[in-house]
């Protein structure tokens, strides 16, 4: 019985140390490293309701809004994972197919390949500074503002996440539709 005693006693220690001590002690060093990142990035608004976090991919179907990249797992955050299937799945094909026709692709103005096809996570907030060039005539149309006026909103929040080691620029398609819904007609 005591043997019982003291191996219980040591599983607890053991639990207490290395899931929770350790747990808080990596929450406390990313909370101090990088704040907005430990914390989910999460947007509200003035009220306190949740929009959205800047870490996340969310749909996006809208004409008046950027689209994301497709989600192997149709934007669930419980659970990122990419779709497992061949370059030559006739799904992945077929969700290729879709996403040039709603874009409305040609051969004179090809789809960047990142809107047709899903990122590893099937979660990735951003896309290319391309990308989102490439969606600026349906988003001025749909909202009936100027084309340069969403080019220059996309110029604005453009980022080298890697700095100079970073060749092409990116923006988090969150933020960008967030101000989209703030830009006034001019």
């Amino acid at each position: 019985m005591e043997t019982l005693i003291s191996s219980l006693r040591i599983t607890v220690a053991t639990m207490a140390i290395c899931v929770g001590a350790y747990s808080a002690a990596v929450w406390a060093v990313g909370r101090a490293v990088t704040p907005d990142t430990a914390e989910a990035s999460i947007i509200t608004r003035a009220d306190g309701t949740v929009i959205g976090s800047r870490q996340l991919a969310q749909a996006f179907t809208q004409p008046r809004y950027f689209w994301p990249r497709p989600s192997a797992v149709d934007y669930n955050g419980a659970g990122a994972g990419g779709s497992n299937k061949s370059p030559t799945s006739t799904d992945l094909t077929d969700r290729a197919a879709q996403a040039v026709a709603a874009y409305g692709a040609t051969v004179e103005n090809p789809l960047p390949a990142e809107l047709a096809a899903a990122s590893g996570a099937g979660l990735d907030p951003h896309i290319t500074e391309r990308a989102a060039l490439y969606q600026v005539a349906r988003i001025a149309q749909a909202r009936n503002i100027p084309a340069g006026q969403v080019e220059k909103l996309i110029s604005d929040k453009a980022f080298a996440p890697g700095g100079v080691f970073t060749p092409e620029r990116i923006v988090n398609v969150l933020d960008m539709n967030l101000a989209l819904d703030n830009v006034q007609i001019r």
